[in-house]
C-alpha cells in the first residue's frame, strides 16, 4: 500500500455496545471520467453500502463527477438507487454553478442539517465552477456552528483539505481556528486526496480522509469510511475496502 505518512492509519478502536448514529462517507467517484470503469466502481460501492447494517445516511464528499456537467443528473440517478438517505458535497471536479447544484440536488452547496435532534451536520463548499481550490466560507461555518453550539455532536464535511499538509490541500488557518473553537465538533471529513486515507490532528481536532472509490489514481484499496457514535458518547471511525469489505484501519476519536 502506498505510504501515507505522516498520516496515521492505525489506532485504538472499540465498537460501541449500542450505536446511536452510523453514517458512511465516500468520496471521489469521478462519474464520467474517460478511460475508467466509473459505472462498475459505483455499482460496487453501492452494493457494499447496502450490505452495511443500520446506516442512517451516506455523504458523498465531493468530485461526484469528472468535469463535464452532463454527468451530474446521471450520477444523481445512480445515488437515487440507494435505499438510504444521502447528501452530496461539492468538489473541484463538480464544475457546475451553485444555482445548478441546488436545482439538481435540492440543497445549496453550503448546507447544514440536524439528525436525530442531537447531531449537527455541516456540508461546506470548497470550490467553484472553474474548479479552483478554495477556503470554505467562514461566515457560513460560523453561523452553522453557532446554531449547533448546544448539540452534543457536530461533524463537518468539506472536500478539499483546509490545510496544506496534503499535496492538494489549501492553507486556510481561519477554518482550523474555527473548528478548534467549538468543543462539540468531533471530526472533519475530507476527500480530494485519493492517496490519503488516514487521520491528522490539528488543535486536538481529528481530520479524516477516505481515499477514493473511483477515478484513475490513488490508494490501491478503493473504499469508504464509516463513523459510529455510541450511546456512551464514544465516536469511532474505520475505513473499509469496498471490494473485500475488510476494515483497513480504525480510530476512536
Amino acid at each position: 500500500m502506498t505510504s501515507l505518512m505522516p498520516f496515521l492509519n492505525y489506532g485504538k478502536m472499540e465498537f460501541p455496545e449500542k450505536t446511536k448514529l452510523k453514517f458512511i462517507v465516500a468520496s471521489d467517484g469521478h462519474y464520467g471520467q474517460p478511460n475508467t470503469e466509473f459505472e462498475a466502481s459505483h455499482k460496487t460501492l453501492l452494493k457494499a453500502i447496502q450490505q452495511e447494517q443500520e446506516v442512517d445516511f451516506v455523504v458523498f464528499n465531493g468530485d461526484l463527477i469528472h468535469d463535464d456537467p452532463k454527468w451530474m443528473p446521471e450520477v444523481k440517478k445512480v445515488y437515487d438507487s440507494l435505499k438510504l438517505p444521502y447528501f452530496p458535497v461539492k468538489g473541484n471536479h463538480d464544475r457546475i454553478s451553485e444555482t445548478a447544484w441546488q436545482n439538481i440536488w435540492g440543497i445549496p452547496a453550503d448546507h447544514r442539517f440536524v439528525w436525530k435532534e442531537h447531531f449537527g451536520m455541516i456540508l461546506a463548499n470548497s470550490s467553484n465552477q472553474a474548479g479552483e481550490y478554495l477556503c470554505a466560507d467562514t461566515e457560513f461555518l460560523k453561523s452553522s456552528l453557532e446554531e449547533f453550539k448546544n448539540l452534543a455532536f457536530v461533524f463537518v464535511f468539506v472536500h478539499i483539505s483546509q490545510n496544506d499538509w496534503t499535496l492538494h490541500g489549501v492553507s486556510c488557518d481561519p477554518f482550523l481556528e474555527l473548528m478548534a473553537r467549538y468543543s462539540n465538533v468531533r471530526a472533519i471529513f475530507h476527500g480530494h486526496d485519493h492517496d490519503v486515507n488516514g487521520i491528522m490532528r490539528n488543535r486536538k481536532k481529528p481530520y479524516l480522509w477516505s481515499g477514493h472509490f473511483g477515478g484513475s489514481w490513488g490508494s490501491p484499496h478503493p473504499g469508504y469510511r464509516v463513523c459510529e457514535v455510541g450511546g456512551d458518547g464514544k465516536v469511532i471511525t474505520y475505513l473499509k475496502s469496498m471490494n473485500e469489505g475488510m476494515i483497513l484501519s480504525g480510530h476512536t476519536i
